[in-house]
Formats: C-alpha cells, structure tokens, sequence
C-alpha cells in the first residue's frame, strides 16, 4: 500500500477540492437538514463550502491527498468563515421554515470557540468511495503538526457523529452539543496542543 500525498491546494484545485468536499457531506446530517432537496444542495452547498471555509485556500491553509480525494480547509488564528457572504446564502437559500433555526445554530457554534487564537477546520471531506483508508486522519497531520509546534488550540464542530472517534483518536475532546428545533446534534471540540 502506498502512503496518500498530501499537499496544499492549488489555485487551480480549488474546484476539485470543494468539489470533493461537496461530495463528502452529501450523507452528513447537518449538511442535508440544511437542504434536504438534493437539486438544492447541488446549486448551493458549493458556495457554503467556499463562504465557510474558503479562506483557507488565499492561507495556504487548504489541504488535499491524492489529487484531491480528499481535502481539509484549515482556517489559521484570526482568519474566519466569510460571515457576511456566509449568512447572505443561508438567508437566500434555506426555507422560511428553518431560517431562524439554521441562523441560532451558527450563532452556538460561534459561541464555543475558543477565545484564545486557534486553528479552525470548518470543513474535512473524503470521497466517499475512499472511506476507510486513512484519508481522514492523513488530511488532519499537516495542521494538528503546525498546532503541536506553535502551541496552538484546534477547535472544529462535528456534523457528523461517526466522525467524532476519528476526531478523538487525535486528541480532539469533545465540549458540548448544538441542537436548535429539528436540527441534528452538532459537537463543538477542541483539541490542545502536545508538548514538543
């Protein structure tokens, strides 16, 4: 078996790599109570992708392995989703019904983070047809590395909870759970850096 490669998204990438991601969260839970219609969440989840964690990609904080099966869209300390574009979206494209929900669970997301700087990974996604591989855990090094030597927090909200022991097994502790009306369980965890 050959070790995945890992590298930095390009810019001409950046299509492929949300792409992927889009893909990845077609299942998640979180991700289809926002738009249970799939032609809906074809049209749209892209442009979440690139408002919620799109930064990372000017940050040369967007990874991928193996030509983009896979990508993790780390947001360095003090770089943040694009809140304006992001909440513009949301209230153009999430029914009537679930606006005030939807906008109340990205209000309790806000409140965990941490206050201190910290990396973020708003979005980590894997072609489904790879699951199992070790992508996941391949896409999280690059960062939780750069946070272990700059004595940094990571900090990210689990959509799904299959994911968590993924998340747990690289020192990632579990802080609470987000549950507004119908929306399903979203877990805030932060993750301390180790000694060097």
């Amino acid at each position: 078996m050959t070790t995945p490669r890992i590298g930095t998204v390009t810019t001409a990438e950046e299509e492929a790599a949300i792409n992927v991601v889009v893909l990845a969260f077609s299942a998640d839970p979180a991700a289809r109570w926002l738009y249970p219609d799939p032609h809906q969440y074809i049209v749209n989840f892209p442009s979440f992708v690139r408002a919620f964690g799109g930064k990372a990609f000017e940050q040369g904080s967007a990874y991928s392995i193996d030509g983009c099966s896979g990508a993790a869209l780390w947001l360095p300390p003090d770089v943040h989703p694009d809140e304006e574009t992001l909440v513009g979206l949301i209230q153009r494209s999430v029914s009537e019904q679930k606006l005030e929900e939807v906008l109340a669970v990205f209000e309790q997301m806000g409140s965990y983070h941490p206050s201190e700087p910290h990396w973020y990974l708003p979005l980590i996604g894997v072609d489904p047809a790879l699951h199992g591989k070790g992508y996941g855990s391949a896409l999280m090094k690059p960062a939780l590395s750069r946070c272990d030597r700059d004595q940094k927090v990571a900090y990210l909200e689990s959509s799904n909870p299959k994911n968590i022991t993924l998340h747990e097994r690289h020192g990632f502790e579990l802080l609470g759970t987000i549950q507004v009306g119908a929306s399903p369980p979203i877990c805030p965890i932060l993750r301390k850096p180790r000694p060097q």
